[in-house]
């Protein structure tokens, strides 16, 4: 019997990866793509070099009437999709723009993710659908302005007046925070760290812009600020205590990161491939370089194994095996080499590839960002480092 002929080999998919998904994943892989094309790409360059993103409020709509906030969450307006087709939407947001991505993160992955683990049903019932169709947007408080890596030190206090709680306290680097119609705060009390739904027009809270980044400049980054903020009993996560329940959200996003910093890998590495076929040095493409293939094909491998990594933790996911350990794994590894890759691009590009007409600059810097948010190279070495010897370095 003879063989099956094989199938052309596909630059944009040199491995297959496509075989391993359903003609579902692709759809949706399809759709983000396209509104990623019709309604980021054209402006996210302006956006970025005016360090604003003026219509987070629109797109917040768009993306909830596409499935996106809160896709992989069952029920309360929530798409129920699976992990790995929540992982295709984060690397095409981020092939667009890490910070597009960064909005769906924290809205879904941090913000309703918390409401959705460890909120009542009054409080699901409450915020859930509303933040899923886009028409209220989530921030996600933990952070603090000198408590990065070790939140469990956090200085942000929660304490009872009566049956109400009086928190104060400080946030930093609050994704969302400035536009967010409700925030989950997380504070140390009597009682250990709890989480705390803190509508956006309470008393005492306010949340300013943080300017002048370098990085993430089409997205909305804030400080919370928390003076004396008195809240109804009601608001407190009944289902979370402990660094364990913010801590949980953390993997949720740190996992889509993991497929996302591909997307902004894979933006780049395209830019380069088609500025290297159409660029002329010396009489020729340089393209047709050795050093240039060299490149681009070491580029290439690190991508897609970057992308069977994100694929195979999403199915882990699915079956529900995925170890916070393994997240760990997938966020050290894919962030690190997408901004190698974003690096080799744009010497590709030479003086050009600086140029906001080209993406490779815009994911470069963003990614700064991406490497250190949602926990730092050092700390997921570490966490990867006790995992392999049982020795806790972290103290």
């Amino acid at each position: 019997m003879p063989a099956s002929p094989l199938p052309p080999f596909d630059p944009a998919d040199p491995l297959g990866i496509d075989d391993l998904l359903d003609a579902d994943d692709l759809a949706i892989r399809d759709t983000v793509r396209a509104w990623a094309a019709d309604r980021v790409l054209p402006h996210v360059a302006e956006w970025y070099e005016k360090g604003e993103l003026p219509v987070i409020r629109e797109l917040a709509k768009e993306l909830g009437a596409l499935g996106a906030l809160g896709m992989s969450l069952e029920g309360y307006g929530c798409a129920g999709a699976s992990a790995v087709q929540y992982g295709l939407a984060c690397l095409e947001l981020e092939a667009a723009d890490s910070g597009i991505r960064s909005l769906v993160s924290v809205q879904g992955s941090l913000a309703m993710y918390a409401v959705h683990r460890f909120g009542s049903e009054e409080q699901k019932q409450r915020w859930l659908p509303a933040m899923a169709d886009g028409s209220v947007i989530g921030c996600f408080g933990l952070t603090e302005p000198d408590r990065g890596s070790d939140p469990g030190d956090m200085t942000t206090r929660a304490r009872r007046d009566g049956s109400d709680w009086i928190l104060d306290g400080r946030k930093m680097w609050i994704t969302n925070g400035s536009v967010a119609g409700v925030a989950v705060v997380w504070a140390q009390t009597e009682d250990g760290i709890r989480g705390f739904l803190v509508p956006s027009g309470t008393p005492g809270f306010s949340a300013p812009e943080i300017r002048h980044k370098w990085s993430l400049r089409a997205s909305v980054t804030s400080e919370l600020v928390l003076d004396g903020v008195r809240l109804p009993a009601d608001a407190v996560l009944p289902g979370a205590t402990g660094l364990r329940g913010p801590l949980s959200c953390l993997s949720h996003a740190r996992y889509g990161i993991v497929w996302g910093a591909m997307g902004a890998a894979r933006s780049s590495l395209e830019t380069a491939i088609a500025y290297a076929k159409e660029r002329e040095q010396f009489g020729r493409p340089i393209g047709g370089f050795q050093l240039t293939q060299a490149k681009l094909a070491d580029m290439a491998v690190e991508l897609h194994k970057g992308l069977l990594l994100a694929h195979h933790l999403g199915r882990r996911m699915d079956a529900g095996r995925l170890r916070p350990e393994q997240v760990s794994f997938g966020k050290l590894n894919n962030v690190r080499e997408a901004i190698e890759i974003c690096r080799t691009s744009r010497t590709i590009l030479g003086a050009n590839g600086i140029s906001l007409e080209y993406p490779i600059m815009r994911h470069a810097t963003n990614l700064e960002s991406v490497l250190t948010y949602e926990g730092t190279v050092e700390m997921h070495q570490l966490v990867l480092g006790k995992a392999l010897t049982g020795l806790d370095a972290f103290r």
